[in-house]
């Protein structure tokens, strides 16, 4: 059976700690709580799949502790628990990346419907992040003059056009072509070049001049 997805809560509040563990195991999810921000970051990383985080709490800020986790790389989803007159500093830490903010008192079913949807959104995430990873792997494999080949059929040049820039032939250059969409697992030209694009080997879009 898989792991339960854990949830951190994080909150000066004892009574708020215990309602919201009881809550979330009653849905069949995993909580650790916290009493306070630096009690979260001592935590060993990668252990939360979501954070819900109070944004006044003694010692570190809520913001100050979502500062912090995004200074040492920890993408994890936060939602911030708002009192009443925190709604400017929720809307500042959705701008620093929060996932969502949800006021006191909660909605039970509200708070988790956004934890879900937490929980769904870095998912996706990571998901996303192992193809990536997956993706790199397979390109490490290629050539250099196959890697060189992308890059010039990601910028839409032909294999004329590329045969003569890198001074082989153009069916050598259909020839690195194809091995690299086999070994990158494009299944056509257009694909290709999305994997290029995710790669970053060129801009996912061309460059517009600037109005005069």
């Amino acid at each position: 059976m898989p792991d339960k997805p854990c949830i951190a809560v994080v909150d000066d509040d004892q009574a708020l700690r215990d309602s919201l563990t009881w809550l979330l195991d009653s849905v069949g999810l995993k909580t650790l709580a916290y009493g306070d921000g630096e009690a979260l970051l001592d935590a060993e990383p990668g252990r939360h799949d979501v954070i819900l985080l109070d944004v006044r709490m003694p010692g570190l800020s809520g913001l100050q502790v979502q500062q912090r986790l995004g200074e040492r790389g920890d993408d994890t989803p936060v939602i911030f628990m708002t009192g009443h007159g925190d709604v400017p500093m929720a809307v500042q830490a959705l701008k620093a990346g929060a996932c969502d903010f949800i006021e006191k008192p909660f909605n039970h079913q509200q708070l988790i419907d956004t934890v879900q949807q937490a929980l769904a959104q870095h998912r996706r995430h990571r998901q996303a992040q192992g193809r990536l990873e997956a993706l790199r792997e397979r390109y490490a494999g290629l050539r250099p003059k196959e890697r060189q080949i992308l890059v010039h059929v990601a910028e839409g040049l032909t294999s004329r056009e590329i045969a003569a820039e890198l001074g082989i032939s153009a069916k050598t250059v259909e020839v690195y072509r194809l091995r690299a969409m086999k070994v990158l697992g494009a299944a056509n030209l257009a694909e290709l070049v999305r994997l290029c694009v995710a790669l970053e080997l060129v801009a996912p879009l061309p460059d517009t001049p600037s109005p005069s």
